[in-house]
């Protein structure tokens, strides 16, 4: 009975929750959905620092960049041969010399002897001729007495007496002795070129020889680099010539040292390179820190541009516009770039009194909300 009692129990329940369940189903389908929550616009104006466009006669500059090379360097050679001796400072790559400071010293002894062994030749002579001279010239014996009396050995030759008369001078040539002066005075010329002197205060760049060695002439011993003025040069446009001369200013910059120094327009070569129709400008530049191999670059002063502007290049966009300010959104307006350099470019397309960015900004888009913050200084 009891296993009956409880089937009973378990449909009646089962019928109750049916009878429920149909009961409420139309009150379920007509309960109100709930209210949808009011969504709130948070979208801001986005503020931004402008300037004021002011259009004026701009001083264009061009860019220019190259290695510098040193404006004095030479090859030291041997203008004769000979046993380079020990100098008073080792001829090595980096040493540093003075103007006039002795480079080489080449043995000369063997011709120094060879010297004075022609002039006491000639000095023989002169004293043999000087019975016939008393005899047959006495005006001029004194005078040629005078310069035997003063002839040293030692010393550098002095040039002959000159001759009173045509019968002297015939009579000196006749005796060879002309010939004799002039190969003394060519050997002492010579023997000058034993020594080598810096022409120009600079540094050895390089060196060949030891203290020692046998050196012949013409061979190259030594290089030799002034290390006070440079040359770089620059390639220039053919279209912007007309705006360039000698003695145009130049400020130049390294990408690795600070520092900036100003250089001038030297000469400009004649030769159009017919493939990329520039030439070659060269630019002087001295100064601290400069050194040969050097990479500069720098802007050079050309033309006045008129009505333009000059903005930072970061603010140009897609290489020919820029972002203004119009209507309280930002707009892209295209402009004509007249010239570029690192920094800058100059301009045309903007009218005065245009609002522009002063910075660039990161997100920026056509048609941002902005609002402007206008600062005193303009852009021109």
């Amino acid at each position: 009975m009891s296993s009956t009692f409880r089937k009973l129990s378990i449909v009646l329940g089962a019928l109750i929750l049916l009878g429920s369940i149909f009961l409420l189903a139309p009150k379920l389908s007509k309960k109100e959905a709930p209210p949808k929550k009011e969504v709130i616009d948070t979208i801001t104006e986005r503020e931004v620092k402008v300037m004021r466009v002011k259009n004026n006669d701009i001083n264009s500059t061009l860019a220019v960049q190259g290695s510098l090379e040193a404006y004095n360097k030479v090859g030291i050679f041997a203008e004769v041969t000979g046993t380079l001796s020990n100098a008073n400072r080792a001829v090595k790559v980096g040493n540093y010399f003075k103007k006039g400071a002795v480079l080489l010293d080449i043995d000369r002894e063997e011709t120094k002897l060879n010297i004075l062994a022609q002039k006491s030749s000639l000095l023989n002579g002169i004293t043999t001729l000087m019975p016939d001279l008393k005899i047959d010239y006495p005006e001029s014996f004194q005078q040629w007495k005078t310069y035997i009396d003063n002839f040293k050995v030692e010393q550098p030759i002095q040039s002959f007496p000159k001759a009173l008369n045509d019968q002297e001078k015939y009579f000196i040539a006749s005796k060879n002795l002309l010939s004799q002066y002039y190969t003394i005075k060519s050997a002492e010329n010579r023997l000058q070129k034993y020594t080598v002197y810096a022409p120009f205060s600079g540094v050895i760049t390089q060196s060949t020889i030891q203290p020692g060695t046998l050196v012949r002439a013409g061979q190259q011993m030594a290089e030799l680099m002034g290390t006070g003025a440079y040359e770089m040069k620059a390639t220039l446009n053919l279209e912007d010539l007309k705006f360039i001369k000698a003695g145009s200013k130049v400020s130049l910059y390294s990408d690795a040292v600070e520092g900036t120094w100003t250089g001038t327009v030297k000469r400009i070569s004649d030769q159009i390179d017919p493939n990329t129709q520039s030439v070659i400008g060269y630019i002087g530049v001295s100064g601290k820190g400069l050194r040969e191999g050097m990479y500069l670059r720098g802007d050079l002063n050309s033309k006045t541009i008129k009505s333009a502007v000059r903005l930072p290049i970061d603010l140009l966009v897609n290489q020919n516009q820029v972002y203004v300010v119009k209507d309280g959104k930002l707009a892209l307006q295209t402009i004509e770039i007249i010239n570029t350099t690192a920094e800058y470019a100059v301009i045309k397309g903007l009218t005065d009194e245009q609002l522009i960015l002063k910075e660039k900004i990161i997100g920026a888009y056509e048609g941002l909300d902005v609002k402007p913050i206008e600062l005193t200084a303009s852009v021109e």
